[in-house]
């Protein structure tokens, strides 16, 4: 079991804390990492449910805010669509993800989870005007 560390970047230049989650595979496939990571920030914000989810993509019926996503209505977010969100996401170029100097560009292809991996998440923020 190795700890596998996520980070978020945005192409603005923000880059959040890392965080860490244990992942037992050696190799997992793209779409699968994403999964587990979005499964994990659900689960967090379900057990706590305070008023701004910070995650990988926004839910549906919440309004970005500083730090996160405040929803509308206090509830508990579905890991599944949350996890079909981040997804469409990818596929739509809303973030790329880097594993040390590496960009994986398929959901299907599978990343060597060595110990202490990093994996970058990097949020495309749309240029003003353009």
């Amino acid at each position: 079991m190795g700890m596998v560390t996520f980070v978020d970047e945005t192409t603005s230049g923000d880059r959040g804390a890392g965080w860490g989650l244990e992942i037992a595979e050696e190799r997992l496939a793209l779409r699968e990492l994403i999964r587990r990571r979005v499964f994990q920030e659900v689960a967090e914000f379900n057990a706590r449910t305070p008023e701004v989810f910070q995650g990988l993509v926004q839910p549906k019926d919440t309004e970005r805010v500083l730090n996160g996503y405040a929803l509308r209505t206090p509830r508990r977010i579905d890991p599944e669509v949350q996890s079909e969100l981040a997804l469409k996401a990818f596929a739509g170029n809303g973030f790329l993800v880097l594993v040390g100097d590496r960009q994986f560009t398929d959901l299907d292809e599978e990343i060597e989870l060595k110990l202490g991996t990093e994996v970058t998440f990097l949020k495309l923020v749309a240029l003003v005007g353009g």
